[in-house]
């Protein structure tokens, strides 16, 4: 089975439109009862994210009959879709407001996104910005870029590594198992800056554009990290789980580390955890 150009770009105008309607209208607007916890304080659900996913997957469904969709919202209520995700011939993850923490703090800094797979490989990539209007994409084997509202394009590549003293990166490192996760933090001095903006698309996207040079995760849901990590290879990066196996979308794993080759993610992975 493909997936085209053409199919790409319906899946990317049903993120832009459902952006549009149901998104940035609620930014700044939620109200009292429009923020809810999951699972802690930091964990939330708004009604942006509730809606957008509905008439993204209602979207999808119409234009790609038959296709597996799997929302980061649904997948709260059924955990069991996710064992559906390596057999299906054609699946959608949908991230409907990546950064909803962010979103529900009245911060710009949010991204809506989904990838799609077959059979278990992430063949495409969307991160829509709402709030800039444009679109970072990318196709297995035929690169990444950023396409504007205009229609203009804009190829995508990372950074070119250096040593250690000179990179930046992104970390977030709250998800990680003990003792990683005291571990990582004594490792940031090693780097020029290490931070967060608390939003996987939106990092992705910095890096892909070779704005920063690396990116570590320890949780790896798939609607975060299936757009970000096809990007982020397609722009010319190194992205590998830290026991140095190709990340798959739904794998049990602790930690996703994004380099731009693979000399430096070694000597950023030894950075970090003292493996070379």
């Amino acid at each position: 089975m493909l997936f085209t150009r053409r199919d790409h770009d319906r899946l990317a105008t049903i993120l832009r439109e459902a952006a549009q309607r149901e998104v940035i209208p609620r930014f700044r607007a939620l109200g009292k009862d429009g923020v809810r916890q999951k699972k802690s304080a930091i964990d939330v659900v708004t009604d942006a994210d509730e809606q957008a996913e509905r008439r993204i997957c209602a979207e999808l469904a119409a234009a790609f009959p038959g296709a597996l969709l799997i929302g980061e919202e649904a997948m709260a209520a059924d955990e069991r879709l996710l064992a559906k995700l390596p057999e299906a011939e054609l699946a959608f993850v949908i991230d409907p407001v990546d950064g909803t923490l962010n979103f529900a703090s009245d911060l710009p800094l949010f991204a809506v996104m989904a990838a799609v797979l077959i059979r278990g490989e992430v063949v495409a990539a969307v991160i829509h910005d709402p709030n800039v209007d444009d679109t970072a994409m990318a196709l297995r084997g035929e690169g990444a870029w950023l396409e504007f509202a205009s229609g203009e394009r804009r190829d995508l590549r990372v950074a070119t590594p250096g040593p250690l003293h000179d990179m930046t990166g992104m970390v977030s490192w709250k998800y990680f198992n003990e003792p990683q996760r005291r571990q990582i933090p004594g490792a940031f001095s090693q780097f020029a800056d290490v931070s967060s903006l608390r939003c996987c698309g939106q990092e992705y996207r910095l890096a892909a554009a070779g704005h920063c040079h690396f990116l570590m995760y320890g949780r790896l849901n798939p609607w975060d990290h299936a757009p970000g990590s096809l990007l982020y290879a397609e722009a010319g990066g190194h992205a590998r789980l830290l026991h140095d196996a190709p990340y798959r979308a739904g794998a049990v794993a602790n930690g996703l580390l994004c380099a731009p080759d693979r000399e430096s993610w070694q000597a950023i992975r030894g950075a970090f955890f003292g493996q070379r």
